[in-house]
C-alpha cells in the first residue's frame, strides 16, 4: 500500500483486538508517518490484560497527547465483549495468544455463532484448547466493504491454525472459508525463537478483500525461516532478531510474487481436498465352538435375559429365573450343535445364510424361539473375520461394510474422486466401494471437504544420506578417539580397531578375580 499511503492528506485507522502494551500499534503509525508525514492515523485497540492495558493506555496518552488514541483503547474480552463492535479498520493487526482455551468467552462465542454470518463466528468454532482461529474470525468481520476501499490484515500465529483440525472441522471450515473468498493473500514462515516467550515456529498470515488482479485465486508462501541474524543477548527465548536488510529482502520476495526457492505459489484450491470413506465388506466365518460360547455370555443381550425391571420383588426373582433357563437352553442347544458323534471338529461355516439355517434348525429342534437381539447376539459371538468367507449381505441384498476395514482417503479437490479411486485404492483391494453416503454438509458431494495448509510439506527438500564408506571412516575416527581417550585414562594402550565391527586386545589387560570385583 506504499502508494496509497502516500497519497495526499490520508486518514487511516489501525486496529489490534489483543493489543498489549500497544507495541504493534504505535510501529504501524510510525510506519505510515514515515511513507507520508501528513496522514492521519487513529489508533485503536483491546486488551484484557489489566496491567498491559494501563501501559499501553498510559504509553498512548504520554507519546499521541492531543489525540483520542488513548482513549480507543478498551479493556476487556475481545472475544466475548467486544467494545469496537460498531467500527470497520483499513488495518487489522494482531499477535493473539497461541495455544490459549477460550473456555472463559465459551458462552458468548457460542451464543453468536448460532447467529451465523450475522456474527463474527459463522464459519465455525476451532477446539477449545486454541483460540486464534477466533481471533482471525474477528478481524475478517472487521474489515471495511470493497465499496468503501476494504482492508488488509496482518496476524502472527503458530503452526497450529494451519493443519490442525480434520475435514468437517471447525478448524478446517474455517480455512475453508477464508481460502474459498480469496482473502488469504500470503504467509510468511518466521525463523525461531523471536519471541520474548517462546522460541516456536510463527507465521504471518497476510489477508484482504482487495487483491490485486495479478494475486487474484493465489497464495504465496514464503519460507523465510533462514532470514535472520543472532542477538547479542539472549531475552527470555527471544535469541535472533531480523535485520533491516532480511526485512527488505522478505519484502522483496513478497512483492516479486515469482516462485523460487523462498517463494511458493499455488492456486487457493490446491489446498482443499475430499475425504472419502472407503468401506470393504463384511466376510464373516461361524463355527460352534467352547471358546466362541464363552464369548456369548459377554454379549449384553445375552446378559440382559437374566435381568428383570419389575418392583415385585416375587415378579422380579420369577422373571431372572425364568430367564436363566432361557440362557441354559440356549448354552445345551450350542452345546449340542458342536459335538459331533465322530469326536471331529466342523470346519467353520463361510456362509452366513447356511448358518442361519442350521441355527434355526437347531433352536426349533430345542424348542427355542430366539429374539432378535439375542439372535444377533449369537451370530456375533460364533463368528469371526474371515477373508475367505462369503460376503455378507444386508436386507437389500447390498454387501454389509465392515467397520474393521474401514479407510479414508484425502482427494485433492482438481482430482476426480472415481479417478482416484481407480488408480490409488481398486488395484489393491479390489472388493472396496466409495461410501456415497458420507457427503460434505455445505456441497452435498460425496465425501467432507477439508482444507490445510502444510507449509513445511511445500519447502521440503531431500537430502540424500551419505555414502556407506563416509560414514564408516567417520566409525573409525570416533573408535580412535576412544581410544586415544582410554591410554589416558588407564596409561596403556588397551584397543585398536580396524574396523567398524572389528575389535582387536592389545596390551596388558588385568585379570578379574572373580565376577564381585569385576
Amino acid at each position: 500500500d506504499e502508494e496509497l499511503l502516500a497519497q495526499g492528506h490520508l486518514v487511516r485507522t489501525v486496529y489490534d483486538p489483543c493489543c498489549g502494551s500497544g507495541g504493534m500499534l504505535t510501529v504501524t503509525r510510525d510506519h505510515i508517518a514515515e511513507l507520508n508525514p501528513r496522514a492521519r492515523v487513529h489508533l485503536f485497540g483491546q486488551e484484557v490484560n489489566p496491567e498491559t492495558f494501563a501501559i499501553c493506555k498510559s504509553d498512548l496518552y504520554m507519546k499521541h497527547a492531543g489525540t483520542s488514541d488513548a482513549e480507543n483503547i478498551a479493556f476487556g474480552s475481545t472475544l466475548s465483549a467486544d467494545r469496537h463492535a460498531d467500527k470497520r479498520f483499513d488495518y487489522l493487526i494482531t499477535n493473539p495468544p497461541y495455544g490459549k482455551e477460550w473456555k472463559q468467552d465459551q458462552e458468548a462465542v457460542r451464543r453468536e455463532a448460532t447467529l451465523g454470518f450475522g456474527g463474527r463466528f459463522g464459519a465455525g468454532l476451532p477446539r477449545i484448547s486454541d483460540g486464534q482461529l477466533l481471533f482471525l474470525q474477528h478481524l475478517l468481520g472487521r474489515m471495511k466493504s470493497t465499496d468503501e476501499g476494504g482492508s488488509r490484515i496482518a496476524i502472527v500465529m503458530n503452526g497450529s491454525p494451519l493443519f490442525t483440525g480434520d475435514a468437517g472441522s471447525g478448524e478446517s471450515e474455517i480455512r475453508r472459508w477464508i481460502l474459498e473468498n480469496d482473502w488469504l493473500e500470503a504467509i510468511v514462515a518466521l525463523p525461531e525463537q523471536l519471541f520474548y516467550n517462546t522460541g516456536i515456529a510463527t507465521y504471518v498470515w497476510v489477508l484482504t478483500n482487495r487483491k490485486p488482479a495479478e494475486r487474484a485465486g493465489i497464495v504465496q508462501l514464503i519460507d523465510a525461516t533462514s532470514l535472520w541474524e543472532p542477538m547479542r543477548k539472549s531475552l527470555g527465548d527471544k535469541r535472533r532478531q531480523i535485520s533491516d536488510e532480511q526485512r527488505r529482502e522478505i519484502l522483496a520476495l513478497y512483492h516479486g510474487l515469482e516462485e523460487g526457492e523462498h517463494v511458493k505459489l499455488f492456486a487457493t484450491t490446491a489446498f482443499g481436498f475430499r475425504k472419502i470413506t472407503v468401506e470393504r465388506p463384511l466376510r464373516l466365518n461361524f463355527a460352534v465352538t467352547p471358546e466362541r460360547i464363552e464369548r456369548l455370555k459377554e454379549q449384553r443381550a445375552f446378559q440382559a435375559l437374566a435381568e428383570s425391571k419389575k418392583k415385585d420383588p416375587a415378579k422380579k426373582a420369577a422373571e431372572e429365573a425364568a430367564g436363566r433357563a432361557e440362557q441354559e437352553a440356549i448354552v445345551a442347544m450350542l452345546d449340542g450343535m458342536a459335538r459331533r458323534t465322530d469326536g471331529s471338529e466342523d470346519e467353520p461355516v463361510r456362509s452366513r445364510p447356511e448358518f442361519e439355517a442350521q441355527l434355526k434348525a437347531a433352536a426349533k429342534a430345542a424348542g427355542l424361539k430366539l429374539a432378535a437381539p439375542v439372535k444377533k447376539a449369537v451370530l456375533a459371538a460364533l463368528s469371526e473375520r474371515d477373508e475367505e468367507a462369503e460376503i455378507c449381505l444386508d436386507a437389500h441384498g447390498d454387501p454389509e461394510c465392515d467397520p474393521d476395514l474401514r479407510d479414508t482417503e484425502n482427494v485433492p479437490l482438481s482430482e476426480s474422486i472415481e479417478d482416484y479411486f481407480a488408480r490409488e485404492v481398486a488395484p489393491y483391494v479390489p472388493d472396496a466401494w466409495i461410501n456415497t453416503a458420507v457427503v460434505d454438509a455445505k456441497d452435498a458431494e460425496v465425501g467432507k471437504v477439508g482444507y490445510e495448509i502444510n507449509f513445511n510439506r511445500y519447502f521440503y527438500v531431500y537430502t540424500p544420506p551419505r555414502p556407506l564408506a563416509e560414514i564408516e571412516a567417520d566409525i573409525r575416527e570416533l573408535g580412535a578417539e576412544i581410544v586415544t581417550l582410554l591410554g589416558e585414562i588407564t596409561g596403556d594402550a588397551i584397543l585398536t580397531i580396524d574396523a567398524p565391527t572389528a575389535v582387536k586386545a592389545q596390551g596388558d589387560v588385568p585379570a578379574c578375580e572373580d565376577d564381585t570385583e569385576a
